[in-house]
């Protein structure tokens, strides 16, 4: 795709900027303290803030633009069908819903064959544990810390982050658990070995404790995103799928983020062999170019519904323009080799280029992940593995490197003491080296005050909690 000039109306951006703070109310912040950047205008890799300049997107907004930014083939599919059908309810059937489904059937795991298809990531948690609950009759759902399904009534129980925290009246019938992470292992393990079996003799007792006979169902990020990017070491995904096997207990993977090439694979359980009974997704089944989400079920879920009706609805379900955007996306994913591109580009650049930046650079205590899906853990020492910012905070640290980053042109995602390398899964050699070269600038930086911070003289950062 070839990047064209960008003119900037300065007074349109000025209207835009005052409209927004006049009328918008954004989510996740305190509204009085927000200064949100305008985008003008997104193309490929890149996007262009109110004042011209272009910046690198290594956020892929909210991780969901997997093909990048305005793919003219998915653009061009969206205004065709708008201009044959641009809605219809949800009960009759349209020909690119029923080709969406298709395309999302073909590359799911097993006999996840059905979708049942939502706005986003959120609903689909909701009713992937409607139905869990409705098929085994029980109540519970375990999900684990650190983890992130959504922001509506039910996924923001489901969440294991702080963000949980003002919406938990602890009546949601979630129970939480912990799950692997060797970097700050909860089980004192020394190995990935280790850290998989007592991770899952720990779910097992969480199971025994609560009652099986309560459980619908276990819900779990294939690899959590928001909360870090935690890849569960091999095993750990067959393990909670027999343990649910065992206990009659339905599994449910959120691919939300993961899902659609984000990892360089179409799906991460299917890449693991690990069939789930249900199986959520949204982002980058279209790259959010228009809403849409799904939950992939199988025999089990269907079958019970078969002859009883499923109560639950959207109005705008499998909505032509998303299932056209959805369908184009897939076949342009497949056609181009964009999965393969992602695994590529994070088994030959971005992983040996993060293990060099983590050896020069004393404030990166860990870098983790596969594909496109990275991230780089900072910590004010290394013995300690103390973060220049706490679990769902910031601090001075993260504030100014992401104010470095986006003066060199880099447009990063951040999560308490992380930066996030999460680009389209189109990313070119040359625009990864281009944003790895920024970062390691933004790392010197933060290298320069951390250790300010240990002699008195920089910015303190918080405490861990």
């Amino acid at each position: 795709m070839t990047l064209v000039q960008h003119e900037i109306d300065s007074r349109a951006v000025a209207r835009t900027y005052e409209l927004d703070r006049r009328h918008v109310f954004h989510s996740w912040s305190a509204q009085a303290e927000l200064d949100p950047m305008v985008v003008t205008r997104a193309e490929g890799s890149y996007l262009w803030d109110g004042e011209g300049h272009r910046l690198l997107d290594f956020s892929s907004q909210l991780v969901n633009t997997n093909i990048g930014h305005q793919h003219p083939y998915v653009v061009e599919a969206i205004a065709h069908q708008a201009r044959t059908l641009a809605t219809v309810a949800p009960q009759h059937a349209n020909d690119q819903r029923s080709e969406a489904a298709r395309l999302i059937c073909e590359r799911t795991p097993g006999d996840l064959d059905r979708v049942f298809f939502t706005n986003g990531g959120a609903d689909a948690n909701e009713h992937a544990v409607r139905m869990a609950r409705l098929v085994t009759g029980r109540p519970k759902v375990l999900t684990r810390y650190r983890s992130y399904h959504g922001g509506t009534q039910t996924a923001i129980n489901l969440t294991g982050d702080p963000r949980r925290w003002p919406n938990d009246n602890g009546d949601s019938g979630v129970v939480h658990f912990f799950g692997p992470y060797l970097y700050r292992s909860h089980f004192d393990a020394a190995t990935e070995a280790e850290e998989c079996r007592r991770a899952l003799a720990h779910l097992e007792q969480v199971v025994e404790l609560e009652g099986p006979q309560t459980v619908a169902a276990v819900l779990l990020e294939a690899i959590p995103g928001t909360a870090g990017i935690l890849l569960p070491p091999p095993g750990y995904l067959a393990g909670v799928r027999e343990l649910c096997d065992r206990y009659g207990i339905m599994l449910i993977v959120d691919e939300v983020m993961t899902g659609f090439g984000r990892t360089g694979a179409w799906f991460v359980c299917g890449d693991e062999g690990v069939v789930p009974d249900l199986l959520t997704f949204a982002k980058g089944v279209n790259s959010g170019y228009v809403p849409l989400g799904g939950v992939a079920l199988g025999d089990r879920v269907a079958d019970h519904f078969a002859h009883r009706p499923y109560p639950g609805g959207l109005t705008y379900s499998g909505h032509p323009l998303a299932c056209a955007a959805a369908a184009a996306a897939i076949t342009v994913m497949e056609r181009d080799g964009i999965v393969d591109n992602a695994r590529r580009i994070g088994t030959e650049v971005i992983g040996p280029e993060l293990d060099r930046l983590a050896e020069r650079h004393p404030s990166v205590g860990e870098v983790r992940g596969r594909g496109v899906f990275w991230a780089v853990e900072l910590v004010t020492d290394r013995h300690t593995r103390h973060p220049v910012a706490p679990t769902g905070g910031s601090s001075p640290v993260m504030a100014e490197a992401v104010r470095t980053a986006k003066k060199l042109g880099l447009l990063p995602f951040t999560n308490s003491n992380r930066l996030h390398l999460v680009p389209p899964c189109t990313l070119t050699e040359a625009e990864t080296r281009e944003g790895l070269a920024v970062l390691d600038q933004v790392l010197d930086v933060v290298d320069t005050l951390v250790q300010d911070t240990d002699t008195g003289t920089g910015a303190d950062s918080d405490d861990d909690r």
